[in-house]
C-alpha cells in the first residue's frame, strides 16, 4: 500500500527519529524512500541542541549522510533540498506529491517542540494540503538508533464511515508484519458522557448508565462483525470495548497491550480542524504513547464532525 516514504529532516538528532521507522517500513513494503530538508528562513544558529543547518552545502551533506545510514540498512534512499527557503508545510506537502510519495514520516517535533509541530501549522497545514497520510514517530534521544517494530496495531473506530478508513491501511500493515491487529471503541460512563448530553447524564443517572450498556452492547457487536470480515481474509484480530474517558482508556489499552502503532482516519480540512483543536483524537496523539498513522479523507468524503466523538446516549 505505501511504495515511497518522504521523511522530512531539520538536521537535528530528534528528528532523526524518523529514520529507523522509514528504514523498517522501506525494507519491509519494498518501499522507496525520499530524505527532505526544507532551508527556512531566518533559522536559529542551533535546533534541538544541534547546529542548524543553514546553507545548501551544510544540508546536501547531511542528507548525504543520511542517505549513507539508510544504504548501510539496505535501503536506498533520494534526497531532495529545498533552497527557495519557503513555508516548511507547504514544501513538504509540495514535495511529496512532485515525488509521488504515498506516506510521510515525520517525527512530532519542531523548532517550538513537540506541541510545535503536532498541535500547529506544520502537520496540520501538511495535512490539509495533500492527500498523503502522515506516521507521526515521538522523538527520542536515541536519534538515528531507535527502535522500531511492528508488532501489534490499534484502530479506535466510533460507528462511523469516517473512522473506518483507516481499516485498508492498517489491515496492509499488518499483514505486512504479521502483527496483531485490535480494533478498539470507546463507550462513556455516565460520569465520563461529555458534550451536550452531561447534563442529562446528570439529571437522569439511571437511565443514561442503562442506555450506555446498551450502546456498549452494540459497539461489541459493530466490532466484532468488521472482525469477522477481516478473519475470513486470514487475519489476527482482537476486539474490545472500552469504557470511561476515550483518551485515558486508549492510552492505558496502549500500553497494556504494548500497541506499537496507533491507525486512525482524519478528515479534510475543516475535519483537519476540528481534530487538531482540542478534540479527543488531538488529545490521543499528544499523549505520546505510540506512534500514530493518520490516513487523511478528502473533504467530499467527511461524513462526521470529529473523530473518536465521545459516544453519547440516545436521545
Amino acid at each position: 500500500m505505501f511504495g515511497h516514504l518522504l521523511v522530512p529532516l531539520d538536521g537535528s538528532r530528534l528528528a532523526e527519529t524518523a529514520l529507523p521507522a522509514a528504514a523498517e517500513l522501506a525494507r519491509r513494503l519494498r518501499a522507496s524512500v525520499t530524505l527532505l530538508h526544507v532551508l527556512e528562513p531566518d533559522a536559529p544558529p542551533t535546533v534541538h541542541g544541534d547546529r542548524h543547518l543553514r546553507s545548501p552545502a551544510e544540508a546536501e551533506g547531511y542528507l548525504a549522510g543520511a542517505a549513507d545510514w539508510m544504504a548501510a540498512r539496505q535501503v536506498s534512499a533520494d534526497v531532495a533540498l529545498n533552497q527557495q527557503q519557503g513555508d516548511v508545510a507547504a514544501t513538504i506537502a509540495r514535495i511529496g506529491g512532485a515525488v509521488g510519495a504515498d506516506l510521510i514520516v515525520l517525527t512530532t517535533h519542531g523548532r517550538s517542540g513537540v506541541r510545535g509541530l503536532l498541535f500547529g501549522r506544520v502537520a496540520q497545514q501538511v495535512l490539509q494540503r495533500g492527500a498523503i497520510p502522515v506516521l507521526l514517530i515521538q522523538p527520542s534521544a536515541s536519534g538515528r538508533d531507535a527502535a522500531f517494530a511492528f508488532r501489534r496495531l490499534l484502530v479506535p473506530l466510533d460507528g462511523s464511515d469516517t473512522s473506518e478508513r483507516a481499516l485498508p491501511a492498517a489491515a496492509a500493515l499488518a499483514a505486512a508484519y504479521g502483527a496483531e491487529l485490535g480494533l478498539m471503541r470507546v463507550v462513556p460512563t455516565v460520569d465520563t458522557v461529555s458534550g451536550d448530553q452531561s447534563a442529562p447524564a446528570r439529571l437522569l443517572p439511571t437511565t443514561t448508565a442503562a442506555m450506555l450498556e446498551v450502546e456498549a452492547a452494540e459497539a461489541g457487536s459493530y466490532l466484532e462483525r468488521i472482525a469477522g470480515g477481516m478473519r475470513q481474509e486470514g487475519r489476527v484480530v482482537a476486539t474490545a470495548v472500552g469504557r470511561g474517558d476515550p483518551v485515558r482508556v486508549l492510552a492505558d489499552a496502549v500500553r497494556q497491550r504494548q500497541v506499537d502503532l496507533m491507525v486512525m482516519a482524519t478528515h479534510g480540512r475543516s475535519g483537519v480542524s476540528a481534530v487538531w483543536a482540542g478534540s479527543v483524537a488531538s488529545r490521543l496523539i499528544g499523549t505520546g504513547a505510540t506512534p500514530v498513522l493518520l490516513v487523511r479523507i478528502p473533504p467530499h468524503d467527511e461524513k462526521t464532525p470529529d473523530l473518536l466523538r465521545p459516544s453519547a446516549p440516545p436521545p
